[in-house]
């Protein structure tokens, strides 16, 4: 609204209409003033010099109506407009130019502070990154990264005796640093988008076999430490993982219902899961002796949640015999039996919490029986011996052997 002020229209003409917050008016005899009026109760009307610097609106407060008189206000204005006029031209801020940031600037002010709150495993890229990345582009600008530059940084790091895997976490790594530049708009576009990585499958998984199992059992039954010992027996009952273990509380647990309910954030999936227990788990619960004395259901001592137990695995499953077994194959252990029993992919998907079937998929090999079972309906080459077969009749049937089906493990009582 532009309106030649007055004293009477700045004390009482000014009016907030209903359902806004604020109005504002602009003196038609000394442009740039601007009255402005809110609808807060005991408002009283404030005057500014309204300018533009650079292109951007700029409010200079200069008081309210019973600071100063209407002639004061626009005689203000007029001398700042003078003051403006000679006042040397200010330059356009400069935004630095994209790409001219260090790696390791990116890496200390924007990504870190990012992946703390976003990322689960950052201290793995943290690690990843001072010992290897930093040494060799933390110095580099962003714009300066090359595509070639990462991949004979690729070749260097196949001479250091590291797995694919780790090799290949590296330009990962890299690729994701460029693509947050991009999406924050501090990178034009990211040269390592598609980069080759070695992708080699080398997931070492342990299948528990009979023999083993049974020698592992019998150590577990045995040992001094027992709290170790039971969380042991909890993993290879439930298929859980070890944070999820030792961090796992009463309150979570429902004996009565058989199921474990695990929170989001002990769940690598980010999402709460359920885990079924059955009879082993139920009897290690039972001999944990922790239920009304702490919250944690296998707790130190003191009441704490344990930290890794390696130390302790390490001397356990070496009195095993099994001394390449990692704790982690305790989960592909109750898989395989699970699988071996019978029991579906989705079923093993569902009690394990994978968030992606391709991840139950590595257990597919191992559902041999039922795979035979299902191919042997269409046999039709060679018969089926019937009961009153000839003995010629039964040698020829070409039926699947038998495959040893593993049940869940049922602990025996304490001794």
């Amino acid at each position: 609204m532009i309106i030649e002020f007055t004293r009477a229209f700045l004390e009482t003409g000014l009016v907030v209409p209903p359902g806004k917050v604020r109005v504002e008016a602009c003196d038609r005899a000394c442009p740039g003033l601007v009255a402005e009026m809110r609808s807060t109760p005991g408002f009283v009307t404030v005057l500014y010099w309204r300018t533009k610097v650079n292109g951007k609106t700029r409010y200079r407060r200069l008081g309210t109506i019973r600071d100063w008189t209407l002639p004061q206000f626009r005689k203000k204005v007029t001398l700042l407009k003078a003051e403006a006029a000679l006042a040397p031209k200010q330059l356009p801020e400069q935004k630095p130019a994209m790409g001219e940031m260090t790696l390791d600037t990116f890496w200390t002010e924007h990504y870190l502070p990012y992946a703390k709150i976003h990322k689960r495993s950052w201290v793995r890229d943290e690690v990843t990154y001072r010992i290897r990345i930093e040494p060799k582009f933390g110095a580099t600008k962003l714009l300066d990264i090359t595509r070639y530059a990462v991949q004979q940084f690729q070749n260097e790091l196949s001479k250091e005796k590291l797995s694919p895997a780790s090799i290949d976490h590296h330009p990962k790594l890299l690729r994701r640093l460029l693509n947050l530049a991009v999406q924050w708009d501090m990178l034009e576009k990211n040269p390592l988008r598609g980069i080759e990585l070695l992708n080699v499958d080398n997931q070492v998984e342990h299948y528990l076999k009979e023999d083993e199992l049974a020698r592992l059992l019998d150590v577990l039954r045995t040992h001094e430490n027992r709290s170790v010992c039971l969380l042991l027996m909890f993993l290879l009952s439930t298929g859980a993982r070890s944070n999820e273990a030792r961090q796992a509380r009463w309150e979570q647990i429902s004996q009565e219902d058989r199921v474990w309910r695990i929170p989001a954030s002990n769940s690598k999936s980010k999402r709460v899961r359920s885990v079924p227990l059955n009879d082993s788990s139920l009897w290690v619960l039972e001999q944990v002796g922790t239920k009304g004395k702490f919250e944690v259901v296998f707790a130190t001592p003191e009441g704490k949640a344990y930290t890794p137990v390696t130390h302790a695995w390490y001397r356990i499953r070496k009195l095993a015999g099994i001394p390449h077994l990692r704790i982690h194959d305790l989960r592909h252990s109750f898989a395989s039996l699970l699988v071996s029993g019978g029991r579906s992919l989705y079923e093993v998907q569902q009690i394990l919490g994978h968030s992606d079937p391709k991840v139950t998929m590595r257990y597919a090999h191992l559902s041999t029986k039922a795979l035979q079972e299902a191919a042997n309906t269409a046999s039709v080459i060679v018969p089926r011996a019937t009961p009153n077969a000839a003995p010629e009749a039964k040698e020829v049937e070409a039926l699947p052997p038998e495959s040893p089906t593993a049940e869940i493990l049922q602990f025996p009582k304490a001794a």
